[in-house]
């Protein structure tokens, strides 16, 4: 079998690269990933799950913008995806407000449960904001974003990205996060440095996304055998329902899941009070799982033309996918 390591690497080849984008037989591969490109086959996915009693994130896939130009459309698109939401069926019995927006309503009225969270919220990188190109601009759009999801009564995730970026995040959220609170990020427990960040998200009351980690990072940054990544999302799994903010467990691993969920039970914590996500297309047999045992189900919904570089960890993560990418190559 492929590692990780060697699949990202045979990703990053531009022929590799080139035949995914362009093969017919590759595309099937990556329709299971991906909801599509445009915000509309996004949404045509979320108000399927949502019909079925899941909980949706929206990704606009996308990374390092190069202009502030560019910044600036990232930053509208994504307000223009919690417009969307409002307006969907993935929402019960919205509200009105004053500003002209539509709030989530509280509780959440779904079927026959009440829910303590948003049934939709949306998930952006502070890459696409303009982090790197000028921190006080991505900063910007990110309150102006932020904004948007409290008016909606909605919340903004931030996804976190390669390590260089960890601690920029951060600071930033942490900043955002004081004056709105409607918002939180996301921590990989690969890095040596999360369980401290943990901590960090405990002692500011912020939701969270735990998972296990998807860039190429070296020894000194991140642990690399599997068996000690599980071990440490385990650890700070529960760390996280013990003492944290609606936690999120984000891991396709049914052991993980298993135990995750065990502990809760034992010490009590109810199942509305944390949530289990994944990413659209991968473990649907887990995914129905978990919901018809009453767990708050999140599906991870990418879209856009930008989605080669996430396809690609993607594929890192379940290797077996590699093979059909050889397979296509082999018939041109």
């Amino acid at each position: 079998m492929l590692s990780r390591a060697v699949v990202l690497k045979i990703a990053s080849w531009k022929f590799v690269e080139r035949l995914v984008r362009h093969s017919r037989l590759c595309r099937k591969v990556v329709k299971r990933f991906i909801a599509g490109d445009t915000l509309d086959e996004a949404m045509a996915a979320a108000e399927d799950l949502c019909s079925r009693g899941y909980f949706v994130t929206l990704d606009l896939l996308g990374e390092a913008v190069t202009s502030a130009e560019e910044a600036a459309k990232a930053k509208d698109a994504y307000i223009g995806m919690f417009d969307r939401i409002a307006a969907s069926r993935c929402l019960k019995s919205p509200v009105p407000t004053s500003n002209g927006r539509t709030r989530h309503p509280s509780p959440f009225e779904f079927g026959s449960r009440e829910l303590p969270v948003e049934t939709a919220n949306v998930s952006i990188k502070l890459t696409q904001c303009g982090l790197g190109l000028d921190d006080g601009l991505a900063e910007k759009h990110y309150r102006e974003v932020a904004q948007v999801a409290l008016e909606y009564g909605s919340f903004l995730r931030i996804d976190m990205e390669d390590s260089s970026f960890t601690q920029r995040t951060v600071d930033m959220v942490d900043r955002v996060h004081k004056d709105i609170e409607r918002t939180g990020t996301v921590l990989q427990s690969y890095l040596h440095r999360t369980s401290e960040d943990v901590e960090w998200v405990i002692r500011n009351n912020m939701r969270v996304r735990l998972v296990k980690g998807a860039y190429l990072e070296p020894p000194q940054v991140a642990i690399q055998k599997m068996p000690e990544i599980d071990a440490a999302l385990l650890a700070q799994g529960k760390r996280l329902l013990d003492a944290g903010n609606y936690p999120a467990m984000g891991t396709h691993n049914e052991g993980l899941l298993s135990q995750l969920a065990a502990y809760a039970a034992e010490k009590g914590i109810p199942k509305d009070r944390w949530e289990i996500q994944m990413i659209y297309g991968i473990r649907r047999d887990l995914q129905e799982k978990y919901l018809s045992e009453g767990y708050n189900v999140r599906i991870y919904i990418p879209f856009g033309d930008s989605w080669y570089p996430y396809f690609s960890r993607r594929l890192a993560e379940r290797p077996a996918n590699m093979f059909f990418i050889f397979k296509a190559l082999l018939r041109r």
